[in-house]
């Protein structure tokens, strides 16, 4: 397997707005900081957690900045850079690159709906833009085009693209990426870590990881070290935190009310399409939160 390059506990980090919407990024620092000193050693950052689609390329490269500035050296960044325009994306990647992060998230074209042949081209594409690792977003749910795995073993050979988050819920997919190619595979798939790790996948990249970053990192470490027992009982300790933040409304806006609830960041604010979580919502991520023993 290719050694994790790009960390193994890697939170899809969202990104704090001020009441009023703006940048905060002195909140941006903070967060990072909380994540990386509770056990992350990598950040996705403005990826779909941190709303990229509702960022301008300025505001992204802005968080890009800020976060390095705050844990370079102690983390990996990688730049969520992808989007269904080849040409941007790749224009946008060698900005982050200039900015200083440590690699590149990049998902599936969206909306285009392109047949696996543009799939490859787009990633050769933007991968051969710069020389920063990539690692490839798989999520036909947001997507809709899934990436075969025949054109992952395919990508594989590029040597700039180094690493899958996969969020197929495919096992036998996976199982064959695995298999075929020596890429860092990560779920991305919270509730699919222990499953995916016990294939070889080497981590995870997480949402539900903002609100247990080091029950997160017990479980990767255990898994890595073979000690499934051990995995498998933090699997079940998170399975309560993981519906709480991935079950009931989108990602980003249960990840920031749980981070407001802790206060470890000032807002909760997102931007629309999203919209914040109503009282009966919060009344039921509560109640998971307190199935696993966090008081909010």
């Amino acid at each position: 397997m290719t050694e994790p390059i790009l960390g193994t506990m890697v939170p899809a980090m969202v990104t704090p707005f001020t009441d009023d919407g703006a940048l905060d990024l002195d909140a941006a620092q903070s967060l990072a900081n909380y994540l990386v000193d509770n056990g992350a050693d990598g950040l996705v950052v403005t990826g779909t957690t941190g709303e990229t689609s509702t960022l301008t390329d300025d505001e992204n490269i802005k968080v890009f900045e800020a976060v390095v500035e705050a844990v370079g050296g102690r983390a990996k960044v990688l730049a969520g850079t992808g989007m269904n325009d080849t040409m941007h994306s790749a224009g946008l990647s060698k900005r982050a690159e200039a900015a200083g992060v440590d690699g590149l998230l990049l998902v599936t074209p969206y909306y285009n709906k392109p047949n696996q042949a543009g799939i490859k081209a787009h990633f050769e594409y933007i991968a051969s833009a710069t020389d920063l690792p990539v690692m490839m977003y798989d999520i036909p749910g947001r997507s809709v085009m899934p990436i075969e795995p025949e054109t992952i073993i395919a990508l594989s050979e590029h040597p700039n693209i180094v690493a899958l988050k996969d969020a197929k819920s495919d096992y036998q997919s996976t199982t064959l990426v695995l298999a075929n190619t020596d890429l860092a595979v990560y779920s991305g798939d919270d509730g699919l870590t222990l499953p995916l790790m016990a294939a070889g996948a080497v981590g995870v990249v997480s949402v539900s990881g903002h609100a247990a970053p080091r029950t997160y990192r017990e479980l990767v470490d255990a898994a890595n070290a073979g000690d499934f027992a051990t995995a498998r009982q933090k699997h079940f300790e998170l399975d309560p935190i993981q519906r709480a933040v991935m079950t009931h409304i989108q990602g980003a806006v249960a990840a920031k009310t749980v981070l407001q609830w802790q206060g470890i960041i000032p807002s909760a604010r997102v931007r629309l399409p999203l919209i914040a979580a109503t009282a009966e919502e919060e009344a039921i991520i509560k109640a998971d939160l307190a199935e696993a023993g966090m008081a909010i």
